[in-house]
């Protein structure tokens, strides 16, 4: 009675007091501290419990599996489910749907499958809440949304709980064809998606910058009155910006009566991919005018968008802002950004300086991006000793290899493109063809590298022509064309023409 109604104190005093203790009393303890979230004094009761002999019941191996889950011991929880059923207690509803979670925290689709064999042979599948568990189960266990999507579509009655689980099992895996196809399913059905639904979705469409469906959801969001959830505006406006129409996220955000950082990031993100470095850096301003404080990634957004206008001042300015003003030490990511904008801008010298000075040594990456900076502005002195670097830290990244034979080739060094080559068979480095998908208005196409399978590729590979010639002529064909077969290509000092090309340059199929 005294743990139910919160004094737990009292019941603990009334418990120490009890000269014979029952597995009632034992399991009430334990339940009221588990339920006044005192994880830490229940597991010592229940231990405690174990160590005298008491007979635990199924609630309370339940509780405490329960409690080892949610402080991010699944493993624990499965073993503690284990030794209950060893111990011969019968597995209830709970019991799944703990060993469910847990397995779907470990991304065991094997063990889940265990489990879900004694959900149907206990005749427990017809219940809503261990439906909605496998769902989630195996869309979260690597690639099985389709056996998830199965589950989904044998379930007779679908509360909107479930329609949620499948659109995020789907959403985890960034399938937005069937997400899409799922919420349609779900307004058709009558049910009335609710703030999970949209929020699942909208994020979904930001996060692969899917137009298509992200535009009917937001013609559905505007109908429907969800003015007042922050995170959905918010996911719109960076839909918008990953899509590349800066102009409608700008609509969307200045229609928000409420904005925090993610906000303003996302729409300063958007201005510093489409090359409007002012912009970008005038809605940070204004970030800050509006008394928001910056974080780590509106710095490396705001910084971001600089290096893409060449913009050094400024991106200077602002990168010694973050520790003086801001309170923000930097991070890998803002140095990479900060060698980037003088990369861009051609100060190779100090780039590299900025890199060797470094608090935390830099990665592989970042020295790739200063080399690619030397390929463009053809400054080989410094490049020849950024690849020594990248070669002395033994990348596994084929790219980095492509950018010092790339390198090499424009400069003619035919002897050091050799030994480059010689260097990726000894290491087992190969270069992958380039790969992209692309919203071609009717679901998502890929385009790769060198394939002739498309019934179009005679009049792709006419109009690629014509397009090379045109980077020829302004000087940018060092740029795109790769050397040797690795590196998808055929280029020689006594032959420029070529079969394959640049990884960034994809043939649509």
């Amino acid at each position: 009675m005294y743990a139910k109604c919160g004094e737990l104190e009292v019941a603990r005093e009334v418990f120490d007091g009890m000269h014979v203790r029952d597995s009632v009393s034992w399991n009430a303890m334990i339940s009221g501290y588990a339920s006044r979230g005192l994880r830490k004094e229940a597991l010592e009761l229940f231990d405690r419990m174990r160590a005298e002999g008491a007979e635990a019941n199924c609630i309370t191996w339940n509780t405490v599996a329960n409690i080892r889950l949610k402080m991010g011991q699944p493993r624990e929880a499965l073993r503690l489910i284990s030794q209950m059923s060893w111990n011969g207690l019968a597995l209830d509803l709970a019991t799944m749907v703990v060993g469910l979670n847990a397995c779907s925290q470990i991304r065991s689709v094997k063990l889940g499958k265990e489990i879900h064999g004694v959900v149907i042979r206990s005749h427990c599948d017809g219940s809503e809440t261990v439906t909605n568990t496998l769902i989630v189960m195996y869309s979260r266990c690597n690639d099985n949304a389709e056996l998830a999507h199965l589950l989904f579509q044998r379930t007779r009655v679908r509360s909107l709980i479930t329609w949620n689980a499948m659109l995020a099992g789907f959403a985890i895996h960034d399938k937005a064809e069937e997400a899409s196809i799922v919420f349609r399913d779900l307004v058709w059905s009558g049910n009335e998606p609710n703030y999970v639904t949209i929020v699942t979705l909208s994020s979904l469409c930001a996060r692969v910058a899917n137009l298509q469906h992200g535009r009917e959801l937001h013609s559905f969001i505007t109908k429907r009155g969800f003015e007042d959830y922050l995170l959905i505006w918010n996911s719109l406006v960076d839909m918008y910006s990953k899509a590349g129409k800066i102009s409608v996220a700008q609509a969307v955000f200045d229609t928000m009566t409420d904005r925090d950082q993610v906000s303003y990031t996302s729409l300063i993100s958007g201005y510093g991919v489409q090359g409007e470095g002012m912009k970008a850096v005038q809605l940070f301003n204004d970030m800050i005018s509006s008394n928001i404080q910056p974080d780590v990634i509106a710095m490396v957004a705001v910084l971001t968008a600089c290096s893409h206008s060449g913009l050094v001042k400024e991106g200077q300015d602002l990168f010694d802002k973050m520790s003086t003003t801001y309170g923000i030490n930097p991070r890998m990511e803002h140095y990479s950004c900060l060698v980037d904008l003088y990369a861009r801008a051609g100060l190779l010298e100090e780039a590299e300086d900025i890199l060797r000075k470094m608090p935390t040594r830099p990665s592989a990456a970042i020295w790739a991006a200063l080399l690619n900076a030397c390929s463009v502005h053809r400054n080989t002195e410094v490049g020849e000793r950024v690849a020594n670097k990248l070669l002395e830290m033994k990348t596994e990244n084929a790219g980095h290899y492509v950018l010092i034979a790339n390198m090499y080739a424009a400069a003619g060094l035919w002897k050091e493109l050799a030994e480059v080559r010689m260097v990726m068979r000894d290491r087992g480095v190969r270069k992958a063809p380039g790969v992209a998908w692309v919203d071609i208005g009717k679901g998502f196409r890929p385009f790769s590298v060198g394939d002739r399978s498309s019934p179009l590729a005679p009049e792709i590979y006419t109009a690629l022509e014509g397009l090379i010639e045109q980077m020829r002529d302004v000087g940018h064909v060092d740029n795109v064309l790769g050397f040797e077969e690795e590196f998808g290509c055929v280029q020689s000092p006594e032959n420029q023409n070529f079969e394959l090309y640049h990884e960034e340059i994809g043939v649509a199929v």
